[in-house]
């Protein structure tokens, strides 16, 4: 185990991690109360509680794998939430129609939540997602001290906890932080059994490695990843000899054993004599390690193929273990059913239930899909501070000596490949579907902040601009605050309307350029009451909005209003309309602009916009 506290950039590092950490924590929970379900919480969380009902993963939305949605049930349940019975939650437990329990999750979704208590069972549903996002802050650290030294490693930390996305999505009860942390754990896992092998690293990361696999679906990425980094290590193998100095502001190679010292005489030739004795005594190379820790670790590698041939046969014989031990661990978060195949069943499933001629939406255009979506997303909704430190640390990881190969491939390879099978295979729904390329990308990001400030001596302006952006990271976060889900920054605004931009970034411009889970998933529903409440006492609102969640819960007077009114234009009344439609209605053909062209009284949330109309408008 290294010594965490053996240099002070060491020990700063976990100090400054452990409170970015904790700050999430808070940040994220206050945050979480302060929003209604959005739209996919409903169904997870119907589902993750009918699991330890039906003990039938195939009855409940199976075109998503069940590790979270079981996390979710699991803390629901330990809570007292209890399991609705209503004709319809009767239906998905007993029934034998798939369709009329699809169509049912989200209303058994409503059932679970408002009859146990709506606050309560939000709060335990999303409590392990949360968890999930502190173990992802704090993977990055402990990776990134690895790679590139406790620096960086703060670094990473410190861009991840402040990502609007990240820190948005790791509050719901969906499956794309989670499967963005399992993804991380389990390419940690591989890096660190690859640098030193052992039995029990190689059943934690096929445990990761399944975790991954069950997180979500696309999780199957991982095996292809996987697969080219091991056949990456046969010619760049991750040893501790290739990792020749460590990065500026690293802390001493501890983690490995250290150099082979030759044995005095005397040991030598007592080296086969009591082999036992030596392994659980001290190394008598006088390293002060035990045995086993120092010289039994070389002995054991000298045993190891060592041919490219020989290494590549061993490594295929490790991935199918690695599938083993995920394909055990999925099997059981499935209630190990009879049918071995159910897994790809549910597969087969991703996707069956969307509308292939759905139009995306992209910069006030509407297109079966745009090539360029993603990349147009992570342009816009990332802090640009956050840009600019991973192109910054990009430049120097691939500059870099220090690092080895293996380690910026493991760095690299994976970020491309879920970026590139996002760009090709995922609707054009959200930035939400590139979340597991976050991370990776953090920990570039978390290197171009330690060679920012590690400049210093050669840059004397290096650390201010480091300084500089944090800021800008830090002010955005707080402007922004609680809707980080709505989130865009100023270059959504700087090409349109830069008067709009704010302590909030871009984000009033964010209708312009893409809408769904990027504007508005329904989560603000409780704002909106606290809005009627004291501006609207006694006014019904026109109300449309994309959430299945009934308003009413919350006790928000309205009538529903529908898209064709909306299309057409305005009739006299107070309007509450969903940045979703906000966005999309005017993209359509011959539609009335006034909700692009008209001034909202006020936007709730980031989310939720407000029209006072006291007479009908002119079509435009």
């Amino acid at each position: 185990m290294p010594c965490w506290g053996s240099t002070a950039a060491g020990r700063w590092s976990l100090g400054i991690s452990a409170v970015l950490i904790a700050a999430y924590l808070f940040a994220a929970f206050a945050e979480a109360r302060l929003k209604s379900p959005t739209s996919d919480e409903m169904p997870h969380i119907a589902a993750g509680l009918s699991y330890f009902i039906t003990h039938e993963i195939f009855r409940a939305n199976p075109e998503h794998p069940p590790l979270l949605k079981e996390l979710s049930g699991l803390s629901m349940m330990a809570a007292g939430v209890h399991w609705p019975h209503t004709p319809d939650a009767d239906y998905l437990v007993n029934g034998d129609d798939p369709d009329r329990i699809y169509q049912s999750e989200w209303t058994i979704g409503n059932e679970v939540i408002y009859l146990n208590g709506m606050d309560r069972v939000m709060f335990w549903a999303r409590l392990p997602m949360i968890l999930i996002g502190a173990l992802l802050a704090a993977l990055l650290y402990l990776w990134g001290r690895q790679l590139f030294g406790p620096v960086a490693a703060a670094g990473a930390v410190f861009v991840c906890v402040l990502d609007p996305t990240l820190f948005a999505h790791s509050q719901l009860v969906t499956t794309d932080v989670g499967e963005a942390c399992f993804a991380v754990l389990t390419l940690f896992a591989l890096w660190n059994y690859l640098r030193r092998p052992h039995w029990v690293r190689l059943v934690l990361c096929g445990l990761s490695l399944g975790a991954g696999l069950d997180a979500k679906f696309s999780g199957i990425i991982l095996l292809p990843i996987v697969g080219l980094l091991m056949l990456a290590s046969i010619r760049w193998p991750a040893r501790s000899g290739d990792e020749k100095s460590a990065p500026s502001g690293a802390p001493p190679a501890k983690t490995e054993a250290p150099p082979l010292k030759p044995l005095p005489p005397s040991h030598a030739a007592k080296r086969g004599a009591a082999p036992a004795a030596r392994r659980k005594g001290l190394c008598p190379c006088g390293s002060g390690k035990r045995y086993k820790n120092c010289h039994g670790q070389a002995a054991a590698g000298a045993s190891l193929p060592t041919g490219p041939a020989r290494k590549l046969a061993l490594l295929i014989g490790v991935f199918a273990l690695l599938a083993i031990v995920a394909f055990v661990f999925i099997q059981a978060t499935y209630f190990f059913p009879s049918d071995l195949a159910m897994y790809e069943k549910c597969f087969r499933m991703v996707n069956a239930n969307h509308n292939p001629n759905y139009l995306a939406y992209l910069a006030g255009h509407l297109k079966h899909r745009f090539t360029g979506y993603f990349l147009v997303a992570y342009g816009v909704k990332q802090p640009l501070a956050a840009i600019v430190f991973t192109l910054i640390g990009l430049v120097a990881l691939i500059r870099a000596k220090a690092v080895p190969l293996l380690g910026k491939l493991f760095v690299l390879v994976p970020a491309a490949v879920f970026f590139i099978a996002a760009t090709f295979m995922a609707d054009d729904l959200g930035i939400r579907y590139i979340i597991p390329v976050m991370p990776f990308l953090h920990l570039i990001a978390g290197l171009g902040i330690a060679t920012l400030i590690q400049s210093g001596r050669k840059f004397r302006w290096a650390p201010y601009t480091a300084g500089a952006l944090g800021a800008w990271l830090v002010v955005g976060a707080a402007g922004i605050y609680p809707d980080h889900i709505s989130y865009f920054n100023e270059a959504a605004c700087l090409f349109t309307d830069p008067s709009r931009i704010g302590w909030d970034g871009g984000t009033r411009c964010g209708t312009l350029w893409l809408d769904d889970s990027n504007v508005d998933w329904g989560q603000g529903l409780k704002q909106l009451k606290a809005w009627q409440d004291r501006n609207a006492p006694g006014r019904d609102l026109k109300l449309s909005i994309t959430t299945s969640f009934p308003p009413e819960a919350y006790g928000i007077r309205c009538r529903r209003t529908s898209a064709d009114e909306l299309f057409q234009g305005p009739k006299p009344g107070l309007y509450a309309v969903s940045a979703f439609l906000v966005a999309r209605i005017p993209a359509l053909p011959g539609a009335n602009q006034w909700l692009r062209h008209t001034k909202p009284t006020a936007i709730v949330g980031h989310a939720i916009y407000i029209y006072d109309v006291a007479e009908a408008s002119p079509r435009q």
